[in-house]
C-alpha cells in the first residue's frame, strides 16, 4: 500500500513538474513572438546619432522584426542634413537601416527655428510636427520603449 501510494504521489509530482515546466515556458514563447517597437531620441547628433544608428543596426540583426523609429530634435537633427559633416559616416547607415524598416522622423519646430527646409535632409527623413510629441505618443499610445544613446 505504501509502495502505491508512493508511485502515486511520484507520477503526481512527475506530471504537474511537466505541466508547470510548459506553463512556464508559454509566457517566453508569447514575449519572443511579439514584434519589439523601439523610439531612439537623438538631440545630439554629435554624441548620439552614430552610436544610435549603430545600435539601431545591431538590434535589428539580432532581432530582424523589431519596428524601430528614430525621432530626432534640437542639435540631433543635424546628421540627417545633406550637409552633415559626417555624412560619409552615417549616410550609408541611415540608408541601410531604412531598407530595413527603419523610420526616421524630424521634428518640424527644429526646422522652423533653424530655418531648415525638407530639402535640406536626406531623402529618409520624415517629417513631424514636434519631435517629443511624437516620442510621447510612440511610449504612451503605442507601447514603444524608450532607448536614449
Amino acid at each position: 500500500m505504501k509502495r502505491i501510494a508512493a508511485l502515486t504521489l511520484a507520477l503526481g509530482l512527475g506530471f504537474s513538474g511537466g505541466v508547470l515546466a510548459a506553463s512556464a515556458q508559454q509566457p517566453l514563447e508569447k514575449a519572443s513572438a511579439a514584434q519589439a517597437k523601439v523610439v531612439y531620441h537623438i538631440n545630439d547628433s554629435e554624441g548620439q546619432a552614430l552610436a544610435a544608428l549603430r545600435n539601431m543596426r545591431n538590434q535589428l540583426d539580432t532581432d530582424p522584426k523589431a519596428k524601430i523609429v528614430a525621432v530626432a530634435h534640437a542639435d540631433g537633427i543635424e546628421f540627417m542634413e545633406t550637409d552633415y559633416k559626417d555624412a560619409d559616416k552615417v549616410g550609408p547607415l541611415i540608408s541601410g537601416l531604412a531598407a530595413r524598416g527603419v523610420e526616421f522622423d524630424v521634428c518640424e519646430i527644429t526646422m522652423k527655428r533653424k530655418k531648415l527646409e525638407a530639402d535640406d535632409f536626406v531623402m529618409e527623413a520624415q517629417f513631424v510636427p514636434s519631435g517629443v510629441v511624437r516620442i510621447t505618443s510612440l511610449q504612451n499610445e503605442e507601447g514603444y520603449a524608450y532607448i536614449k544613446p
